[in-house]
């Protein structure tokens, strides 16, 4: 009965909407200043290697990935990858995505600490992720509540994952366009439309965030239900 319940749409229907809305925003906002170039005419893998370089991190690789927005840094092997459409580019939204991935590198280089429990919590949220909700609909479908408890912390790892997301990738968009400002290559105007980009992306983590506590509030109203009933 509790795949059905009516209640469960009334908690995630504005995570819903929010999320259409963020992926929407960060689309459009990343393809309307991916159309405007950058007065440097500097690629996203310039930008990148140009704010590394300033920062004394000269040993962070710079390389191209595959696919649109699948941008990242991975502090394993210290190498910021870009994507297509910001690696080769010449624009304003290339110049805003690449800094803000230096900036977690960065981050890596300067132990920002809620870049460190993030990634000591991919282990734990992962696997949350992918049994969590195995754990707790076994123990909603056979009633051990203790089971089901067992679920939802193992569920509340990845909304806490999620949680720490947000200061992260915050500071990551604030130390960019610092960088960007202080290093000289942007003017007001683009200061303001890499913003743009870089709030839009950041939209998204907050749906995330939105939808995964929505979703843990909803299944521990569930489980406080069925410990009262026991």
């Amino acid at each position: 009965m509790f795949y059905f319940d009516p209640l469960y749409f009334v908690f995630m229907i504005p995570a819903l909407i929010l999320m259409f809305y963020a992926q929407h925003k960060v689309g459009s906002t990343f393809k309307k200043y991916s159309q405007v170039p950058n007065q440097h005419r500097m690629t996203g893998a310039e930008v990148a290697r140009r704010i590394l370089q300033a920062n004394g991190l000269t040993d962070v690789q710079v390389e191209p990935i595959r696919g649109e927005l699948t941008d990242h840094y991975d502090p394993r092997d210290r190498t910021l990858r870009l994507s297509e459409p910001v690696y080769n580019a010449r624009s304003v939204a290339a110049m805003g995505v690449s800094a803000h991935e230096v900036g977690h590198a960065l981050q890596h280089a300067q132990g920002y600490a809620p870049l460190q429990l993030r990634s000591a919590l991919v282990p734990v949220a992962s696997f949350g992720s992918n049994f969590g909700w195995i754990v707790l609909m076994a123990g909603v479908v056979v009633g051990v509540t203790q089971l089901a408890w067992a679920g939802i912390a193992m569920f509340a790892a990845a909304t806490l994952f999620a949680l720490v997301t947000l200061p992260v990738e915050f500071n990551a968009s604030s130390r960019a366009m610092a960088q960007l400002t202080s290093l000289g290559i942007v003017d007001r105007t683009e200061y303001d439309q890499g913003r743009q980009v870089l709030n839009a992306a950041a939209l998204t983590y907050i749906a995330g965030f939105v939808a995964s506590l929505l979703q843990l509030l909803y299944w521990i109203m569930v489980i406080t239900g069925m410990s009262r009933r026991d």
